[in-house]
């Protein structure tokens, strides 16, 4: 079984990768949708007493902030797969601007969760991290990690 966590700012293109690699596949849980910690707790515990794969789309700016899914999915069994998505600031924020103006993230928010992106690293529990890149329109590469000493 799979725990795979996406990591990035948002409007850096979490959402859309998810749906493109892993909507047949995986439960999507995202805070955004689930609205409260408790709900979000409540469906990972779930996917990992069932045994389903699942991805948090997150932000997941930190390390202590993957650690609330990593140590969980670690102790199920479950692979943990990290992708990191490379942005620059002027290009969230032109993205977010592209979104319908009611899912809009208000510009201070995002400033400050990309201000937060910690890289993530092999040693926090990971099994594989790769890199996401945007192509233009929707597309995306993903690339081999390089871990920092």
């Amino acid at each position: 079984m799979e725990c795979v966590i996406l990591i990035g700012a948002q409007a850096s293109g979490k959402s859309t990768f998810f749906r493109a690699r892993f909507f047949r596949t995986h439960v999507r849980i995202n805070l955004d949708m689930l609205r409260t910690r408790h709900r979000e707790a409540r469906l990972l515990e779930s996917c990992l007493e069932m045994q389903q794969p699942f991805v948090v789309d997150n932000t997941n700016p930190s390390r202590e902030d993957r650690s609330r899914y990593i140590a969980p999915a670690r102790l199920a069994g479950f692979r943990v797969s990290g992708y990191y998505f490379q942005s620059r600031i002027d290009d969230v924020l032109r993205r977010n601007l592209g979104r319908p103006e009611d899912e809009r993230i208000p510009e201070p928010g995002i400033r400050g969760t990309h201000a937060r992106l910690e890289r993530p690293r092999m040693d926090e529990g990971f099994d594989s991290l790769h890199y996401v890149s945007l192509l233009d329109p929707d597309g995306f590469r993903v690339d081999e990690w390089i871990d920092e000493v």
